[in-house]
This record gives C-alpha cells, sequence and structure tokens, in this order.
C-alpha cells in the first residue's frame, strides 16, 4: 500500500477486457511502450511515508527493502501479469476461476477492508507532519492526531460521495509535487550535507549492512514492507497494451522495481543521516528530516512549505483510494447478493455513499485508539501491520489461483506467460505466509507496549474485518440481496 498512497491501474482494469497476444499486433489498437508502463508502476507503488520506519535502521533499510522485493514483489509482478493477460476484471475474477466465488469474494473484500486500516495510518502521517507547520509538540499529541484524522477522513467521505471528479487531478499532481520532487530535494540535501564533512546521524559502515538480530522481532521488519510493494497486481492489468508482453512486461516490472527500491531506499538513509533514530517519529519523520536540513541550510522557512506539498499529496492519494476499492465491492455485491441492499444504495450522484458511510464509523473507531495508546509511533505501527495482514490474504488466494489456473486451464488463453509459474507461486505463497505469522510477533518499533496488547489488537483486527465480517455477509445472504445490474464487475475493474 503505497506503500499504498496513489494507485494507479486498477480504474483501467476495463481497458484489459481481452487477453493481448505476444506476437500478433492487432490494427488500430493503441499500445504503451514498456518504459511508460515501469513509470506508471513506479508512481503508484513508490511513496515517501515509509521512509521514517526504515530510517531507524539507517544502512540496513537497503536489506530491509531489497529482500521483500526478491521473494514478494517479483512474483506478485509476473504471476499477477499472466492472470491479468488472460482473465479481465483483476483479482475477484482470478480468485473466483482459480477457486471458488466465495474466495473471489473474500479476496475483493480484503482489498476493501485494508482500507479501513490503512486510512488511520496515513491519516495520522498527515496529521503529524501538519503538526510541523502550527506546532511540532502536537505530533506526539494522540488526542489531536485522533481529531484530525476523524475531520479529514469525514471530509473525505463527503467529497467522494458528491461525486467530483477533481479527486483523479489531486492524485497525479501529488505525486509530483509530494513524492517525486521532495524525494529529491531530501536526497539532495542529503548528499550535500554529508559531502560538507558532516557525520551520519546513522552508522554507514559495513557492519551495519545487516540489521541487529532481536530474534523473530527483526523479522517483523521485512514484513511491514511486503505492503510498501501492493499494487504491482493492479498494474498488471495493462500487460494486454505492450507489443510483445513476453519480452516487454519483465523488463518493465524490473526497471520499475529498480526505481521504486531507490525511491523507498535514498530517502529512507537521507532521513538517517540527520534525524537519530532515538529522536524519530514514525509519523512525522520525513518532516522532521526537512525541518533539520532546512534548519542546517538557513532555509527554516521551506519547512511549512514541503510540510503543505507531503500533506496534499497524502490527501490526494486517500481520495482516490476513498471510492475505489468501495465501488469494486459494490459492484460485485451487486450482482451476486454478497451485500444487504442497504450497502448496494446509491446516493443521486450514484456513489455507494452507506458504504462509505459505514466504513467511517469504523475509521472513526479505530482513529480514537490513537487518543488512548499513549505512543503514536506504536499506534501507527500496529494499524499498519494489521493492513499489511488483511491484504496478505489476497495475495495468498492470488498464487492459490495462479497454480490452479495453470493446471485446470492450461488452453485458455494468456497474452503472457510468467516463466517457472509454479515456483513464483509457491516463494510466493511462502513468503505471504510466512509473513501474515510474523506479523504477530511485536518489532522494536512498538516500544515498550504490552506484547499481549499488541498480539490482541492485530488478531481482532485480522479476524474480525478480515474473515468473520465477510463469513456473516456470505452466509447470511440472501437471494433478494441480488440485483439488476448492467455493468459487470469484471468488466469495471473491480480493484478500482
Amino acid at each position: 500500500m503505497a506503500s499504498m498512497d496513489v494507485p494507479a491501474g486498477g480504474r483501467d482494469a476495463a481497458k484489459a477486457a481481452s487477453p493481448a497476444t505476444s506476437a500478433a499486433r492487432v490494427p488500430g489498437k493503441q499500445y504503451m511502450s514498456w518504459l511508460t508502463l515501469a513509470f506508471m508502476t513506479t508512481s503508484s507503488v513508490a511513496s515517501l511515508r515509509a521512509a521514517p520506519s526504515m530510517a531507524v535502521y539507517g544502512l540496513a533499510a537497503v536489506f530491509l527493502y531489497v529482500v521483500p522485493a526478491i521473494v514478494f514483489l517479483i512474483p506478485t509482478a509476473l504471476v499477477s501479469a499472466e492472470l491479468a493477460s488472460g482473465w479481465n476484471g483483476g483479482v475477484y475474477r482470478w480468485v473466483s476461476e482459480g477457486l471458488s466465488k466465495p474466495m473471489g469474494f473474500l479476496a475483493v473484500w480484503c482489498q476493501f477492508a485494508m482500507t479501513i486500516f490503512y486510512y488511520p495510518s496515513l491519516l495520522a502521517y498527515v496529521a503529524s507532519t501538519f503538526a510541523y507547520i502550527i506546532d511540532p509538540r502536537l505530533a506526539s499529541n494522540g488526542l489531536y492526531v485522533a481529531i484530525v484524522i476523524v475531520v479529514l477522513f469525514w471530509t473525505g467521505v463527503w467529497v467522494s460521495s458528491r461525486g467530483t471528479k477533481a479527486v483523479a487531478g489531486l492524485a497525479s499532481g501529488g505525486l509530483i509535487i509530494g513524492t517525486l520532487i521532495p524525494g529529491a530535494v531530501l536526497v539532495i540535501l542529503g548528499f550535500v550535507f554529508l559531502g560538507q564533512g558532516n557525520a551520519s546521524a546513522a552508522p554507514m559502515n559495513a557492519s551495519h549492512i545487516l540489521p541487529q538480530w532481536t530474534g523473530l522481532a527483526s523479522l517483523v521488519l521485512i514484513v511491514n514492507n511486503f505492503l510498501s510493494y501492493s499494487g504491482m497486481e493492479m498494474n498488471a492489468v495493462h500487460v494486454s497494451s505492450l507489443r510483445n508482453p513476453d519480452k516487454e512486461f519483465p523488463k518493465s516490472m524490473f526497471t520499475a522495481m529498480g526505481l521504486v527500491l531507490l525511491i523507498f531506499i535514498l530517502p529512507a538513509l537521507a532521513v538517517s543521516w540527520v534525524v537519530p533514530a532515538h529522536d524519530l517519529s514514525l509519523t512525522a519523520g520525513v518532516i522532521q528530516a526537512f525541518d533539520a536540513f532546512f534548519s542546517y541550510f538557513n532555509v527554516g522557512w521551506l519547512t511549512p512549505v514541503f510540510g503543505v506539498m507531503l500533506v496534499a499529496a497524502a490527501l490526494g492519494g486517500m481520495l482516490t483510494w476513498l471510492a475505489g476499492p468501495s465501488k469494486g465491492l459494490l459492484l460485485i455485491s451487486r450482482q451476486e447478493g454478497y451485500l444487504p441492499p442497504f450497502l448496494q444504495a446509491l446516493n443521486r450522484f450514484g456513489v455507494q455513499q452507506n458504504i462509505l458511510v459505514a466504513q467511517g464509523v469504523v475509521t472513526t473507531v479505530i482513529a480514537l485508539l490513537y487518543a488512548f495508546i499513549p505512543n503514536v509511533s506504536s499506534a501507527y505501527w500496529i494499524f499498519s501491520v494489521i493492513t499489511t495482514q488483511i491484504y496478505l490474504i489476497v495475495y495468498l488466494l492470488m498464487f492459490a489461483a495462479a497454480i490452479r489456473l495453470r493446471k485446470t486451464q492450461p488452453d485458455h488463453p494468456r497474452g503472457y506467460r510468467a516463466p517457472a509459474l509454479h515456483v513464483l507461486c509457491v516463494v510466493g505463497l511462502l513468503s505471504s505466509l510466512a509473513a501474515l505469522v510474523i506479523g504477530f510477533v511485536p518489532s522494536s518499533q512498538f516500544g515498550g507496549g504490552s506484547v499481549l496488547a499488541y498480539v490482541g489488537i492485530v488478531t481482532a483486527g485480522l479476524l474480525l474485518l478480515g474473515l468473520l465480517v465477510p463469513y456473516l455477509f456470505y452466509t447470511l445472504r440472501k437471494p433478494s440481496w441480488r440485483q439488476h445490474v448492467d455493468e459487470d464487475p469484471a468488466e469495471a475493474g473491480v480493484d478500482a
């Protein structure tokens, strides 16, 4: 989930309505270059928000990003490309065809449910960043963070429920203004800072390439980075737009992976150079680094400017995500009758307002936990882990479906066939399953909080919203919940 800040490609799933062919070129068809797809993927995956959580580990951040890229990002990208080139409609269609419709519903539900925890963690980052514009002391004030989350989320619900089309512009502009420019400035300032002879706040020698081993808690760091690469399966829908998918898609994905790693790693290192680990806030670390650099270079007045840029990007990303997953859930539920009529209702703008409001109630309850958990960084970390846990269910189902589809429908037309699919799926399954299990172990990022409380909150979040709620919806559904819809979920792009 970006990091999951500005996903691209989900809403374009409908454009991939037919499988691609790697050899033939369709007359009149608009093709995309592999480099364009690489940039699209980079823009939808990369984000600065995760930099502080890895910056506390200094040079070891490189290792903590590269390992998940190898065991998770590569399998996800290549496997989802094969599925997208053969079956339009995103993860619901893939899992429904490969496993069953109930499992497909679980997959698309988890895509929606993980956003319930994603928004509080994203808006906590916004609140802490904005605090540096008005009063830095507020960044660690749980009540302030909770109030900002609630106000901004409900404002977003109101904007989304109006059916405004200005949201898309906010997202694309936010990428450049709030991610690419600040990221480049942060890294440049970092190199200049070190080049002038200043010592790095974090050790940068060879003995610190690997993170300090503290048992299972050390593995949790890698787990949280899995979600940093989420969104690859959404961009896979564009494989049909390449002239030669077999050759160009891997080239595009490996290029994107290199760019994503640079965007993740270099800003994290820059933050670690100027902000000591014991002073670093997981929510406000990026703006802390800008404040330290700008103060050093005597341009402190730029801190609020960059704070506004970071906030604008995050809010644009939130608005983009807010209506997307819920729309996919709505379309499937109206066709299959998975949700009660109340949640399927549309307002006069054609927006699924009741789903957004129900989501807002749950998000508000979660946000209020920030007021009761003493350490804002600990709360941020907990919700980030729950988000990862729920989304990992989607990937477990996707890899399992890919294996079964290759076995049960070997001759189904595919524009791209992933090399060594079974090996990729097994690696993806094992790494996702290991990440799911390890996620219940609190890392050092959790601070000195109760381990039992941590495990309880993560378990409750995963079981309640990730499994129990969709199970109840499915078992309690009634035939009358089905509605005639003109739009097929498979054609609408349910990953939006």
